[in-house]
């Protein structure tokens, strides 16, 4: 039976850092993620090596979600891993300056979107039962807190707690599921919650050295492939150059 990995969020980032690790090592793509002309780039750069599917889809969309998954063709079912990689921070401001809007959409991306996808991947992550993978994308944000993180946060705390809470219901299934949460990681992400601003982006990535999305793919192809006996609950990757900051003290 052939492995097959479904990924959210595949255009950009970790997700596609993700569609061509798990291409070179010879695995069968589902390649989601809104924007159509990323996907069928995608498509060309990756179907010569290895079956390609890819599907246009806003996962914040639970009967999109649920259609995009019914019409997966044969050899793409059951599927060995689901990466749940789609996600966004916005609102980089104090949570008393932000937009409900933005805090909306974070929510519906980060929490509706990653509960969408797993509901209606579950059936065939069961069949597949030993082996089989869930691997959620947290972060760093969701166990420390920090300045402008607010909801951003908060979602990824969801992330954590819901990983750690599948594991408990699918416990006798063999599917693993995994909390990987990322430090500080240059990619477009940055820019989207910036809201384009490239002096932003480049004023936070200037004179270090962050994780780059293959770092991250890496890890992810790392936990998919384990022996089927092994579950990692939660991978926390940081820098080298990332660490803690003293407790923040108001004074007079």
């Amino acid at each position: 039976m052939s492995q097959v990995v479904f990924i959210t969020g595949a255009t950009s980032g970790f997700g596609r850092a993700c569609a061509h690790r798990f291409a070179e090592a010879g695995w069968s793509l589902v390649l989601t993620g809104r924007r159509q002309e990323r996907l069928e780039d995608l498509k060309t750069q990756l179907g010569s090596r290895v079956p390609v599917h890819v599907a246009a889809l806003d996962v914040r969309d639970d009967s999109a979600v649920k259609a995009v998954v019914e019409a997966l063709p044969g050899d793409f079912r059951p599927i060995t891993a689901l990466i749940n990689n789609a996600g966004l921070a916005l609102a980089p401001e104090p949570a008393q300056r932000a937009a409900l809007e933005e805090w909306h959409t974070m929510i519906d991306t980060n929490i509706t979107g990653l509960v969408n996808v797993t509901h209606a991947l579950l059936p065939s992550l069961m069949e597949r039962g030993e082996g089989a993978s869930i691997i959620n994308l947290g972060s760093v944000a969701g166990q420390w807190p920090y300045p402008g993180s607010h909801v951003y946060g908060a979602s990824k705390a969801f992330v954590q707690q819901f990983s750690y809470n599948l594991r408990c219901d699918l416990q006798g299934t063999g599917v693993r599921v995994t909390d990987v949460a990322p430090g500080l990681s240059e990619s477009e992400f940055t820019l989207v919650r910036n809201r384009g601003d490239q002096a932003a982006y480049d004023k936070l990535y200037g004179d270090t050295t962050p994780l780059q999305p293959e770092d991250i793919a890496e890890q992810i192809f790392h936990v998919a492939t384990l022996p089927a006996h092994v579950n990692i609950n939660r991978l926390e990757i940081m820098p080298t150059r990332q660490a803690w900051s003293p407790f923040a003290v108001d004074r007079d």
